[in-house]
């Protein structure tokens, strides 16, 4: 492995990943949420951004402007090209943490973002990004971070630990990443089948590697087969922030927001009772076995009364991107899954079922529930997502041209595979996920078809070109006639459920 990967996974490209906690808007909303003053972001960077999909998404539907960095140059390489493509003026470039951070010609900004990067890097670039932070995040600025938590990794770092070990020690560099990763969990496999002490006492183990054998090897090398890798406690975390001047501002997850759907009556109780802030979330991990945290930190709080907190949520507009008849009401949480009250979602959803935006204050007009409980559904809905924080008309429409010159480079990539799942949507300012066929339907459109069967046969000649097959109940179709059967009754389907929201929210 050469030098300039830093021990970093880099032989192999990361996911076409899309997170929204990054959209500053959702940021807004988590923030407004916790009672407390949202930035207004006009300058924005990401730290490590992959393949720039979720920059390149937000650069295009909003007014922000994105800077950022990967030091692998041909993810760079890719982001550069949809950044030109959308002509959103990205500044994405392919440089180390050490060179970015100590560029002289970047602006301030008002939101920096770190998505899965944290926990995957060595001190001294834990130490370079600080400086950057304290330097060039704005006071009032935040910070999204994402990283591995303990006590949740606790069972199963020695695993990983072994998992990477073998990689380095037993694979061989001419067969590739993925070769290492499939061998290093067969390796697992025979081990555990000794019944070894460490399995006995971390009964969830099998479980675990279990999952991790069903995910995507992409994933899988970047997750668990680089040199560093450095889990830590909430406390640990804030400790490396408090030079830059932040602290916890939120969650960027809304549904743990949600403490009904994590903590029992008793946990809540329990946690309310500890006085400290900052020991309260540490409390609050070793309650929920916490994992991964993705949060907020922010460059000074500022908080809301009661009467601002509740005339800033008012005035937030929010859009449906789900089919009205489909939205589940089930949501997961720590505790498992919950049901929402249907009889206080009900009027919310019908209000939105034509996609179109509307203020809280409207909803609340409309639904007719206390504001606490009103705020409690939309939370849920949004942290569901199947509703969205959406920006004012002029931002929109400002937007629009460079979400359809980026959507239709991402359109094309998807005649090929259906690896980027996310189009650009001026009117929430970011991503709105959007499946192969979905966007191979729109594509068709865009060329003059007109009818469902006209989108279903343009896609379905795509992948008869290139030996691909649709598959339905886990099997593979086998006649052309069969094919284009199936594609032609998801495309009637898209038809009357999808479309209409991609219309509304400006993509379609």
């Amino acid at each position: 492995m050469t030098d300039w990967t830093a021990g970093y996974v880099a032989d192999i490209g990361y996911t076409y990943g899309y997170y929204a906690e990054m959209n500053p808007l959702r940021m807004k909303l988590a923030f407004l949420r916790a009672g407390l003053m949202p930035p207004e972001v006009g300058t924005a960077c990401e730290l490590g951004f992959g393949q720039g999909l979720g920059t390149n998404l937000h650069a295009a539907a909003s007014a922000t402007h994105w800077c950022g960095t990967d030091f692998n140059p041909a993810q760079a390489a890719f982001a550069q090209q949809l950044a030109a493509a959308s002509g959103s003026g990205a500044r994405l470039l392919d440089e180390s943490f050490a060179e970015f951070t100590a560029r002289t010609d970047l602006p301030d900004f008002d939101f920096i973002a770190l998505h899965g990067i944290w926990s995957w890097i060595n001190d001294d670039n834990r130490h370079r990004i600080v400086d950057f932070v304290r330097r060039k995040l704005k006071v009032g600025g935040v910070l999204y971070t994402s990283y591995n938590t303990l006590p949740g990794w606790a069972p199963f770092a020695p695993m990983r630990h072994l998992l990477a070990r073998h990689a380095e020690v037993m694979g061989t560099d001419g067969r590739g990443i993925v070769s290492q990763v499939d061998d290093a969990l067969a390796f697992a496999d025979q081990l555990l089948a000794q019944n070894p002490n460490y399995v006995r006492a971390n009964p969830m183990v099998p479980e675990r590697l279990k999952q991790v054998k069903a995910q995507d090897r992409h994933y899988v090398a970047h997750e668990y087969f680089n040199r560093d890798w450095h889990p830590m406690h909430f406390a640990t975390m804030a400790e490396w922030l408090a030079p830059a001047k932040l602290g916890f501002a939120c969650p960027a997850h809304l549904l743990d927001h949600v403490d009904n759907l994590n903590l029992t009556p008793e946990q809540q109780d329990f946690l309310k009772a500890i006085p400290d802030a900052g020991f309260r979330e540490s409390v609050r991990d070793f309650i929920t076995n916490q994992q991964f945290r993705r949060d907020y930190w922010v460059k000074g709080a500022r908080r809301l009364n009661a009467l601002e907190r509740t005339e800033a949520l008012r005035a937030q507009r929010l859009a449906l991107v789900s089919h009205r008849p489909d939205v589940l009401l089930k949501v997961t949480g720590v505790l498992g899954e919950a049901q929402m009250n249907e009889e206080a979602t009900a009027p919310i959803l019908d209000l939105l079922a034509d996609h179109a935006p509307r203020s809280i204050a409207e909803i609340e007009a409309a639904a007719k529930l206390p504001f606490g409980k009103l705020v409690q559904c939309l939370t849920l809905l949004c942290g569901s997502s199947h509703v969205f924080p959406v920006q004012d008309e002029a931002a929109a429409a400002a937007a629009r041209g460079r979400c359809e010159r980026l959507n239709r480079q991402l359109m094309l990539r998807s005649r090929a595979d259906g690896e980027v799942g996310h189009l650009a949507s001026p009117l929430i300012g970011g991503g709105v996920p959007v499946g192969r066929f979905p966007q191979l339907f729109l594509l068709a459109r865009s060329q003059g078809g007109e009818r469902p069967q006209d989108w279903a046969r343009y896609a379905w000649n795509l992948l008869a070109q290139q030996n691909q097959r649709l598959l339905k109940d886990g099997h593979g179709l086998q006649t052309p006639e069969e094919n284009l059967a199936e594609m032609g009754q998801l495309a009637q389907r898209f038809e009357q459920k999808e479309l209409p929201a991609l219309r509304a929210l400006q993509v379609a």
